[in-house]
């Protein structure tokens, strides 16, 4: 008979707190615990996968509405085939993102900047698909936010390439080397936007910035879509106008009800075109829609035109007179009020905190919001010109650095008279 030792009872208590067995039991296996800095994590997935799908998606979405507009075309002449729908929506969708296209007519490049829109849409949700898959959301990386841009650019890059290449198949010539690189810039950059959002990368970089320049920067970027705002409602005015020509214009092509619908359709893609050629012809320089024609408050020499609905709300001479001070004074007001409405957002932001708001302060923040709609507004009437083919039609909108100019200028002048005018009533009816 085995005697039992007084420490013995205390020597197996402390066994089953560490998680022993007592010496000569039996049991299941014991469970040792995962240290406690070690986390299990989810599974994410690939980055390479997580690109391509994010990049086919958006690529897709923006290449559907394309490809149906051409089938219509091509059902109202009776040649509607797959591959032939596939070949020239591929074609129409590469143009949306500023591929050039080589025809027998001569360069095709005025690119329909509602396909561009939706393509830039997409992409940014791709970047933010992208940034959740590698489990980077709300991490303020720089780096994996990079990451996740660089890879939607270079899947949208390589699906420019295929493109190029079915398309040059058919026997229509494009440069598979411009495609890669522009496709993979407009991915790169779109989804950067939409990888920073999601990362937190943006408000870092919000928070760095001094106040006066990041409160003008979103001034300028309130007066930007003001301005194409003001643009669209001009336009859609002047077509309205001449919505008897728009019709008959359409209604000239005899395509059949499929084909009209096409033609329509093709109008309304080109639609923001349209709309930055007014908010330039707003802000003075005005555009081109041909060599040697501009259309300005001060001058419209266009001569003879073909018919194409773009141009069915074409003014038919300058203005002159209250009307010619009234159009011009638009984008100055528009300018104004930004600059006002920046100016009672500073205030209340230094009345919040008892302190008093320099002139200096408030000069920055609105002289700041004009380079910022200038940089909007001359990217955008940069990307709305391009060539309809060789001859007459070789140049067509507005000159991009020219209403760069005019919209810092304007905006810059009004955003800071708006300012010094609420700042001023404020001090005195304080």
């Amino acid at each position: 008979m085995s005697s039992v030792t007084p420490d013995q009872p205390r020597r197996a208590h402390e066994a089953r707190e560490a998680g022993d067995r007592p010496p000569g039991r039996a049991g299941p296996p014991r469970r040792v615990p995962s240290p406690r800095g070690r986390t299990t994590g989810r599974h994410h997935a690939p980055l390479v996968v997580a690109a391509l799908v994010a990049a086919g998606g958006a690529a897709l979405t923006s290449w559907l509405p394309v490809a149906f507009v051409i089938w219509l075309f091509q059902l109202s002449e009776g040649a509607a085939s797959l591959l032939g729908a596939v070949r020239a929506g591929t074609a129409g969708w590469l143009l949306g993102h500023g591929v050039p296209l080589d025809t027998a007519t001569g360069p095709l490049g005025l690119v329909p900047l509602a396909v561009t829109a939706l393509a830039l849409w997409r992409l940014s949700r791709a970047g933010v698909h992208v940034t959740r898959a590698i489990g980077a959301r709300g991490s303020r990386s720089p780096g994996r936010t990079l990451v996740a841009a660089v890879a939607v650019g270079v899947a949208y890059a390589l699906l420019g390439v295929l493109g190029a290449l079915l398309v040059g198949a058919g026997g229509l010539n494009v440069s598979s080397v411009r495609a890669g690189l522009t496709l993979g810039l407009l991915g790169l950059l779109a989804a950067g936007v939409g990888a920073a959002r999601t990362s937190g990368v943006s408000k870092l970089l919000a928070a760095r910035t001094p106040r006066p320049l990041r409160e003008g920067a979103q001034a300028g970027l309130v007066a930007g879509l003001v301005l194409l705002g003001v643009g669209a409602a001009v336009a859609g005015l002047a077509v309205a106008t001449g919505g008897g020509d728009a019709a008959d214009l359409i209604g000239a092509y005899r395509t059949g009800v499929a084909g009209q619908a096409g033609i329509t359709l093709v109008s309304l893609a080109y639609a923001p075109n349209a709309t930055v050629w007014a908010t330039s012809y707003l802000l003075g320089p005005g555009f081109a829609v041909g060599t040697d024609t501009a259309v300005r408050t001060s001058e419209v020499a266009v001569g003879a035109l073909p018919a194409i609905p773009l141009f069915a709300g074409l003014p038919g001479g300058p203005v002159d007179g209250f009307w010619s001070v009234s159009i011009l004074a638009l984008p100055a007001l528009v300018g104004m009020v930004v600059g006002g409405l920046l100016a009672r957002r500073l205030l209340r932001a230094v009345m919040a905190q008892r302190a008093t708001l320099s002139w200096g302060t408030l000069f920055l923040s609105a002289v700041s919001t004009g380079p910022v709609t200038g940089l909007l507004m001359g990217v955008a009437a940069q990307a709305s010109r391009g060539p309809l083919g060789e001859g007459r039609l070789a140049d067509l909108g507005p000159v991009g650095w020219q209403v760069a100019l005019a919209s810092t200028v304007v905006i810059g002048a009004g955003a800071v008279l708006g300012a010094a005018a609420v700042r001023w009533l404020a001090r005195a009816a304080a």
